[in-house]
């Protein structure tokens, strides 16, 4: 396993659409071993393929319980809105406010071709819909209606704290 650089916004790869992955082999293996170390070193919830040079349509998403891998995935349904604030590795040190739907399903394959569907709630959902997006070619400060301010951050996360 190794860590990958990720891609800043700026980086064309990263504004471009992902090709559907074919083969499913040893190579995929190690690419979705090292976007699980790159994810949780950079302590990130989800990392798509395109973020670290890799165009192909791979998402790693950290459900708090498990990393789970999504090969070729395509949001399938959608239920609901939130508004929230919103991250990526790819713009370091951004926050965002963003609609996405409440509930997302995907519909997937796994590392080794066997399609499966995962259905999240809230940051899962978002989380879906992000990396997603990433695949094809889009960043979400493209969705994103508002950039927080240092302080607006720190209320939020003060708010949370909380809670």
């Amino acid at each position: 396993m190794a860590l990958r650089k990720i891609l800043t916004a700026e980086d064309p790869a990263l504004h471009k659409v992902c090709h559907k992955v074919t083969r499913f082999d040893e190579k995929l293996h190690r690419l979705l071993e090292d976007m699980k170390e790159t994810v949780v070193d950079a302590n990130g919830v989800g990392l798509a393929a395109p973020q670290i040079g890799i165009m192909r349509r791979v998402v790693v998403i950290d459900t708090g319980e498990e990393i789970v891998e999504l090969i070729n995935p395509e949001v399938i349904e959608t239920s609901g809105q939130q508004d929230g604030m919103e991250g990526c590795l790819s713009v370091p040190g951004e926050y965002w406010l963003v609609k996405r739907p409440m509930i997302a399903k995907a519909r997937a394959q796994d590392r080794n071709g066997d399609w499966f569907e995962l259905e999240g709630e809230g940051l899962i959902a978002r989380c879906i819909c992000h990396e997603c997006d990433h695949l094809d070619g889009h960043i979400y400060t493209e969705k994103a209606y508002h950039k927080l301010t240092d302080e607006e951050l720190e209320e939020i996360i003060s708010r949370q704290e909380e809670e």
